[in-house]
């Protein structure tokens, strides 16, 4: 039997979008938030792109596990960022309901984070492993980008569901497994391409150098967006990186 998730499943947003302007009249951070399942490099992905951003912008992140704090630690094994910028959230319960159904302490942990060590030019906002169901409330995020890893599969982009067909970037990680897990890149790269049409796709690996490197420009794109006020559009989504023998021979 065929839902329509549309109407069985709504969207629900406990907030209405924040407010772009701090009381003092300047723009607040830019809120980005990062799902998808567990294992396909959601961490690893934040901790690049604190290593590549820390030195040009005032990064802080939020992360979200069930029951323990375990990636906000790896973060602070890691150094990515100094530990009062890395704040974490148990949500207690299925990851999505932290950030799209009750997001209030999320939403408490990125204002308290902007509070303590703002201002701040970006938030990461990390969701625990979750399915292909899992998006961000739009009051707690501005953005939000989804990644999956070829190792889960070359047919998740083909069996889409929220998180990858509307996610503003969809990252398809790990492409440097596709010769040992016998994932097509190039059949990923359409089938992506099918579900989303003009969103971007950002093929990485994080073990080359400038892996992040894809994930990384979409964020100053976002960023420069974002810091030329209301009314600016959303940069249409760069340069779309769906070329299979691009991301096997990695970012350039």
């Amino acid at each position: 039997m065929h839902l329509d998730h549309a109407e069985t499943f709504p969207h629900r947003h406990t907030y209405s979008a924040p407010a772009t302007h701090r009381p003092d009249g300047t723009r607040r951070a830019l809120r980005i938030g990062l799902g998808g399942p567990v294992g396909s490099g959601k961490t690893a992905t934040v901790a690049a792109l604190c290593r590549a951003l820390r030195d040009e912008l005032s990064i802080a992140v939020v992360t979200n596990d069930i029951y323990t704090r375990e990636d906000a630690e790896f973060l602070l094994r890691n150094a990515v960022l100094p530990p009062e910028r890395i704040a974490a959230v148990e949500t207690g319960a299925c990851p999505h309901t932290a950030i799209r159904d009750d997001i209030s302490a999320n939403l408490e942990a990125v204002e308290d984070l902007e509070e303590a060590v703002g201002p701040l030019d970006l938030v990461l906002v990390e969701s625990g492993g979750d399915n292909l169901t899992a998006t961000f409330s739009k009051g707690l995020v501005d953005a939000q980008l989804f990644v999956i890893d070829v190792a889960g599969g070359d047919d998740i982009p083909r069996k889409g569901g929220p998180g990858v067909t509307t996610a503003d970037l969809l990252v398809v990680n790990k492409t440097d497994l596709a010769p040992y897990v016998g994932a097509d890149l190039d059949r990923m790269a359409r089938d992506a391409e099918a579900q989303r049409g003009p969103l971007p796709v950002a093929f990485t690996s994080l073990t080359s150098e400038e892996g992040v490197k894809p994930v990384a420009d979409w964020v100053r794109e976002r960023l420069a967006a974002w810091g030329a006020g209301p009314g600016a559009a959303a940069p249409p989504s760069g340069n779309r990186t769906t070329s299979a023998d691009q991301a096997a021979a990695g970012p350039s």
